[in-house]
């Protein structure tokens, strides 16, 4: 028998790791939480006393755990237990789990019926645990034992998710090939799965595919009436280096070669950054229009009622993290202007689905009209950002792909839209594999 172990950040890392080298029929016959990620102790030919008939893939990790969790059960609270079968705690696996045991997996089926006759065998002395026992293990020891179930979780969230991939892959390689497709895009999991879901009676595969891209193209919200032929004033908010001023600078110079420099202004509330308001006056010399700072001298309500004359201000501001208070500030003395301002949300289509979640959550308190997605020429994929879009049913206005002023920036097209980013992903290289797309659906799991 060989045995080894194995370091690695968190669980997913571990399991790949023990794949890699040891193949698929190793077993894991034990973990831990150790400092800086987790550790599994992984055999070949390993051979452990079974008292019911073997589980694929983790019933040599659920003889080792099943006491811990039973134990852990007892500390964070038992979920409901019906008559007819047993029911899933939802604090230690939650939903996924639940779905996994009415699709029939006999992984989850396994390790919820183990769970269940071991507390019903321990639940007398659990009732004869003292209260001061319980302060004794303090909150430290809580702590401890969710951390251990988040790393059960995870564990047995990948396994699932690679038996659900291997499933599909092997019985409807066509359901198979659009999923691919879709991840290949750069879709949000849960999308894809809502997606594929109004094309699962379609068999041919290129009609499933178009079917796919039209639902996708209809799903994406946009603004269809073209913002600056409209009065009134836009404000653009977003993270640093998302590319605002850059924006307004384009949009401001559409105006001007429309409707000429005498409707419109400029006005900045960035004062954090080293010359901001230079950048955004020099604009302002080049378009012939005028320029106002937002300061501690001049309110932005005193700057919007000098130039209520205009039929268009656009307003710059700066892009700080989300947790500064100075930002807070600045995003209630807009929300304070009410339906007077329309506030568009620049995201760059470089950024991480997570960063640009993050971003929205942090400047929606300012009430957003819609967005900007900017960089799409230097970006992989296009589907984080259109997956925001649509989760958070944030409309696109404008997309951006260039630096040059005008010219890199039209109008938000959901068509359009989704032509690019089929392109971009048809030039990005191969398909994802299938450690990638088990990933996927491990974090469906995970979602659920």
């Amino acid at each position: 028998m060989k045995v080894k172990r194995f370091f690695a950040a968190d669980m997913r890392q571990a399991m790949k790791l023990v794949r890699d080298e040891m193949g698929a029929d190793a077993s894991i016959i034990a973990n831990r939480r150790v400092a800086g990620g987790v550790e599994l102790t992984a055999a070949l030919d390993y051979e452990a006393p079974r008292l019911t008939p073997p589980t694929p893939g983790l019933d040599q990790e659920l003889k080792k755990t099943q006491e811990r969790i039973v134990k852990a059960r007892a500390q964070l609270g038992d979920g409901a237990q019906p008559a007819d079968g047993p029911q899933v705690n939802r604090q230690l696996f939650g939903e996924a789990m639940r779905q996994a045991v009415e699709q029939g997996s006999p992984v989850a089926q396994q390790l919820l019926a183990r769970l269940q006759n071991e507390h019903a065998a321990e639940a007398p002395s659990q009732e004869r645990v003292s209260a001061a026992s319980h302060a004794e293990s303090g909150e430290s020891g809580i702590g401890a034992m969710r951390a251990e179930l988040a790393g059960l979780r995870e564990m047995l969230e990948t396994q699932l998710g690679n038996m659900a991939w291997g499933q599909i892959n092997q019985q409807q390689p066509h359901q198979a090939s659009l999923w691919r497709r879709l991840t290949q895009l750069g879709l949000p999991a849960e999308l894809s799965k809502q997606l594929m879901a109004k094309v699962a009676d379609v068999t041919d595969i290129r009609q499933a595919w178009r079917m796919l891209l039209a639902h996708l193209a209809h799903s994406i919200p946009v603004i269809r009436d073209d913002l600056m032929e409209q009065n009134g004033v836009i404000a653009l908010v977003g993270p640093t280096g998302a590319g605002k001023t850059t924006s307004l600078g384009k949009l401001a110079a559409r105006y001007v070669l429309k409707h000429g420099s005498q409707h419109v202004a400029l006005v900045t509330m960035d004062t954090f950054r080293i010359g901001a308001h230079e950048q955004l006056r020099t604009l302002g010399r080049i378009l012939n229009v005028p320029v106002r700072v937002v300061d501690e001298q001049n309110s932005l309500t005193d700057v919007l009622k000098e130039f209520s004359g205009k039929r268009m201000v656009l307003v710059d501001t700066a892009g700080m993290q989300g947790q500064d208070p100075q930002l807070r500030g600045q995003l209630n003395e807009l929300a304070a202007q009410g339906q007077r301002v329309r506030t568009l949300l620049v995201l760059a289509a470089t950024s991480q689905y997570q960063v640009m979640k993050s971003a929205y959550h942090h400047y929606k308190s300012c009430g957003l009209s819609g967005c900007i997605l900017t960089k799409i020429d230097e970006a992989a994929t296009l589907g984080e950002s259109l997956g925001l879009a649509m989760q958070h049913a944030l409309p696109v206005a404008y997309m951006a792909d260039g630096q040059r002023i005008p010219d890199d920036i039209c109008q938000a097209v959901g068509h359009k839209l989704v032509s690019r980013a089929v392109s971009m992903a048809s030039s990005a290289g191969e398909a994802p594999a299938d450690e990638a797309m088990a990933n996927v659906f491990a974090g469906i799991l995970h979602a659920g």
